[in-house]
This record gives structure tokens, C-alpha cells and sequence, in this order.
């Protein structure tokens, strides 16, 4: 395979047209360490499923973008990976484009668990907003799991950062708080034309899409067990006989164990895997779908470019 001409990690596509007198767009990028709620909270702003979500850190593993459509307004949301210390290739990918994507954006949403405190990896994730001399705000998410007093240490010591125009407290959750939130990432967006048409909620490939759904239900059905260590190849997608899409689809495992966990008992995991993941699909592309799937073992897949490629990372 060629070497990839890798660009500005979120070129924006060609405008749509000429601009709606006070029309603004800008680009949002959804930052933080791991497990902080940015998939979550995408979802929510966009009011769309765009990004899969798990409980299982460093699930994104690549940005993702949304679209909010509002009247005279259009905000790209970029969910990025988690920033957290990498340990194979793709992780460090990960990292590297996340730490790119901040320096191209109107505006960093930097991400913290206010159930947790401020850590290492979020005083880590600061010191990169100060290197890209990003605008930012904070979000202090899932303030649902957290008791009020606690908030106003966290408010205060962020504030003395000098980091961020505001510090809107959210749960991506529930909701709590985020129409303000969207008002307050609203009022920070420049001037200038929409530059997807209304009726597009990301730009993310359909190939990619169907493999992260199925991604996303591996993480589901195994829980803890194997995920960080699996990858979903596409192989094929067809339409076929009364409007059935076929779709073969390859999950990847790092060791023979985990292969087994995926397929388990008599198959029954791989039954139930490939169950959640039709239905998904089905809404998705909203039509009949039969659904194929295999495990193939490929030790150290993590750090082969070639593999990390077909995954959609862009590696360098």
C-alpha cells in the first residue's frame, strides 16, 4: 500500500454554498483522557447516535465527526480518542492524532469525570491545550454521580488554570445542563457557511460505520474480557435479493483465548454478538441485513501498520 498524503487532520469539505446572512460554523473538538464521557457526549449535542459507546476505556479510535444543524447555525463536533500513555503502535496513533486535532479547530471542549477529580491524565490533557494555544472550555461531566459541594473546588481550581472562557458543569448522561452547554459552544462560533448539507449527521465512511457498530457490540457482549485486543475488517457489503444488504465481517483477536472467549460455548457468543450487531445495523442502514462473522487470530496486530490502515487510522 502507498504512503498516505495525511493533510490536516480535519480538512473541512468544500462549503455548500454562499453564506445565510449571520450564519455561523465552526469546528468543536471533544477532548480528554479516557472515559470521560466525549462519545456520550456527542451523541447528545448532535442528537444522533454517531459514535459508539462503552464503558471500556479508549474505545474511539480515531476521530469522529458529528453535526449539530441549527437555524443560521452548524457546529462539526470531532470526537477524539482518549489522550492516555500508549502501549502499541495504534494507541500511539491514537494519541498523535487526538494532540493534531486540537490545534485545528475553533474550539477545544476539554472533558473531565467531576466524579473523579482532576488526575494526572487531565492535568496532562491541560499542558497540551496550553502547547496548541487552543481556545478552550471546560466540561465538567457527569455531574449526576457527583454531590454539589464537590463541583465549586473543581470550578475554582480550573478557573485559576487560566485556561478556559467557561467551565460548564453537564451530564452527557442525562442531559443535565446541556442545552446550555450548546449555547455557550454557539456564541464562540465564527461566521461562515454550513459545510454539510442538513440532512448529514457525520462524514464517517459507511465501512467504517458497520465495522464500528459491530465493534461496539463486541465490547458489549465481552464486557472487560477481550476488547482493547480486537479490530472489525469489513469484507464485504452487498445488496442482494429484496432489498437484503449482505455483510462479511472479520473480527480480529490478538491471542487463540481470545478467540475462543468471542466464539464461546457451542458459539453462543458469537451468536449473540452477531444478534445485537444486525439489529444495530438494520437501523442503521434501514434495511434487512444478513450478517457474517468470522474471528481470525493475528498476534501484534496493534502495532501493524498495514492492519491499522484498513481500520481507519491513518498511520504515519
Amino acid at each position: 500500500m502507498g504512503e498516505i498524503d495525511e493533510g490536516p487532520a480535519i480538512a473541512a469539505p468544500p462549503d455548500t454554498g454562499v453564506m445565510p446572512e449571520g450564519s455561523r460554523c465552526g469546528f468543536v473538538a471533544l477532548a480528554g483522557r479516557a472515559n470521560v464521557g466525549k462519545s456520550t457526549l456527542m451523541n447528545r449535542l448532535v442528537g444522533a447516535k454517531v459514535s459508539i459507546v462503552s464503558e471500556v476505556p479508549q474505545t474511539t479510535r480515531f476521530p469522529v465527526r458529528g453535526v449539530l444543524h441549527r437555524p443560521g447555525l452548524q457546529v462539526v463536533f470531532i470526537d477524539t480518542p482518549g489522550i492516555h500513555k500508549p502501549r502499541y503502535r495504534m494507541n500511539e496513533e491514537m494519541v498523535r492524532l487526538a494532540t493534531r486535532v486540537l490545534r485545528e479547530v475553533d474550539l477545544v471542549a476539554a472533558l473531565v469525570d467531576a466524579s473523579e477529580g482532576f488526575g494526572p491524565g487531565d492535568r496532562f490533557v491541560f499542558d497540551l491545550l496550553r502547547q496548541a494555544r487552543s481556545r478552550n472550555l471546560l466540561v465538567l461531566n457527569k455531574v449526576d454521580l457527583t454531590a454539589k459541594e464537590n463541583l465549586l473546588p473543581l470550578i475554582d481550581e480550573a478557573s485559576r488554570t487560566g485556561l478556559f472562557e467557561e467551565i460548564v458543569p453537564v451530564s452527557a448522561l442525562t442531559g443535565e445542563n446541556s442545552d446550555r452547554l450548546q449555547a455557550v459552544i454557539a456564541a464562540t462560533m465564527p461566521a461562515g457557511p454550513p459545510h454539510f448539507p442538513e440532512d448529514m449527521l457525520t462524514d464517517l465512511p459507511q465501512r467504517q460505520a458497520i465495522a464500528e457498530l459491530i465493534r461496539e457490540q463486541v465490547f458489549q457482549q465481552t464486557r472487560q474480557e477481550v476488547p482493547h485486543s480486537t479490530a472489525v475488517i469489513i469484507d464485504l457489503v452487498e445488496p442482494a435479493e429484496g432489498g437484503l444488504i449482505r455483510i462479511h465481517a472479520t473480527i480480529i483477536a490478538d491471542k487463540e483465548s481470545q478467540k475462543g472467549i468471542l466464539i464461546g460455548e457451542g458459539g453462543r457468543m458469537m451468536k449473540g454478538i452477531g444478534t445485537s450487531a444486525r439489529h444495530q445495523l438494520e437501523e442503521y442502514l434501514g434495511s434487512r441485513v444478513h450478517l457474517s462473522l468470522w474471528v481470525k487470530v493475528k498476534r501484534a496486530w496493534r502495532d501493524d501498520r498495514e492492519l491499522l490502515r484498513l481500520i481507519g487510522l491513518p498511520v504515519s
